[in-house]
């Protein structure tokens, strides 16, 4: 439920979830409903994704992914053939699926120096169906320097 005037690419805030706190207790209260204990609150940092329109909501956030089974020999040599998690951006597959696409490339430490010359770590990719996760979630990745415009 998004407060009134809010687009869903905006944040939940805390004073949202006040606002709607106070409207649903005082519409409990006119219609007499006796409760005990009333939460409201948002998805979080680390939503979890569980259908189509989840998946495409968020593309080109990153993700962590689970997979009910590791992916065996056909993922190719790049990937250990018991895998089943991975972190990477989620991106719509040419065949219409999806797909997640990283680096096993450690991140930078602040201040650390990092060779011009040396060669980044390949892309990989990795397509999968709905029906081959066991759980998918917005990685919960904080920048605590604020928010970021977004690239227009």
């Amino acid at each position: 439920m998004l407060p009134e005037g809010a687009s869903p690419e905006q944040f939940v805030t805390v004073e949202d979830c006040e606002k709607v706190t106070r409207q649903l207790q005082f519409a409990l209260e006119v219609d007499g409903v006796d409760y005990t204990r009333l939460e409201v609150s948002s998805p979080g940092i680390d939503r979890p994704l569980r259908h189509e329109q989840d998946f495409t909501r968020f593309e080109g956030e990153m993700v962590d992914l689970t997979l009910k089974e590791p992916i065996g020999a056909a993922g190719g040599d790049k990937i250990s053939a018991n895998r089943k998690k991975f972190r990477g951006t989620l991106e719509r597959a040419e065949d219409g699926g999806w797909q997640i696409v990283w680096s096993d490339e450690p991140p930078v430490k602040p201040g650390q120096r990092v060779s011009k010359k040396r060669e980044p770590a390949p892309l990989q990719a990795l397509g999968f169906t709905l029906d081959e996760l066991k759980e998918a979630r917005l990685a919960p990745i904080v920048n605590f320097k604020g928010r970021a415009a977004k690239p227009v």
